[in-house]
């Protein structure tokens, strides 16, 4: 995809000196060695130096490029290392929205250990104690069904590559357009957005809480 001037800014949630916190659109990377492929960090520094800004943007977190959702990224290397410390100290909080193929149960909660495998850029479930296994637990609940589909809200305990996309597709229900992870529907994006961000201010230490809604077409008839 390319994103125009005008996408960008309806992309940014917010902005102050410190953060800023955008809806990335599925499929445009977070970042890309591709000179050819547009990505966010590119965008958003572009973006600062036409306004005579520094061209920095400090990547803390990121998302899969076929899914869409909040992100906050850094304007300083100071609010960078601090939202950094921030994240592996427990003060993110993440929700996302996902429509699964077939019907969950009501509520429950996954733990399994995966493993990544980087010539693939895939992640398998493995066996407690495989080497290279990390434990991955996520809770969700079920919000809504239709034509053999769930939409689901998802809350992280762990941050796993690919985790809600291998866990749900072990379980037998595997993500809306995930064919990497053995959805047969495969002809639309990824059903899978990062609805809610929670994070705690790098300057004045407030917590700061954002929402929005997926734009992808595997929630189309799902959500109201």
């Amino acid at each position: 995809m390319r994103v125009t001037r005008q996408q960008m800014e309806w992309m940014i949630c917010y902005e102050d000196a410190e953060v800023i916190v955008v809806h990335k659109p599925p499929f445009l990377a977070v970042e890309t060695r591709d000179p050819r492929q547009q990505d966010l960090v590119s965008l958003l520094i572009n973006r600062r130096v036409s306004k005579g800004e520094a061209a920095f943007i400090g990547v803390v977190h990121r998302l899969d490029q076929p899914v869409e959702g909040l992100l906050v990224l850094a304007k300083t290397k100071e609010a960078a290392a601090s939202l950094s410390a921030g994240l592996r100290g427990g003060d993110f909080a993440k929700e996302y929205l996902a429509v699964v193929t077939g019907v969950t149960e009501a509520s429950g909660t996954l733990v399994h250990a995966l493993k990544k495998d980087g010539r693939t850029n895939t992640s398998a479930v493995v066996a407690a104690g495989t080497a290279g296994g990390k434990e991955a637990r996520l809770s969700y609940e079920r919000l809504a069904t239709a034509d053999e589909k769930s939409l689901l809200r998802i809350r992280l305990d762990t941050g796993r590559h690919h985790q809600i996309r291998v866990q749900f597709a072990a379980i037998g229900y595997p993500l809306l357009g995930d064919a990497k992870y053995g959805s047969a529907q495969t002809g639309q994006p990824l059903a899978l957005c990062s609805c809610r961000l929670t994070f705690m201010h790098p300057r004045t230490g407030e917590v700061m809480e954002f929402h929005t809604k997926p734009t992808g077409a595997g929630f189309v008839g799902m959500i109201t």
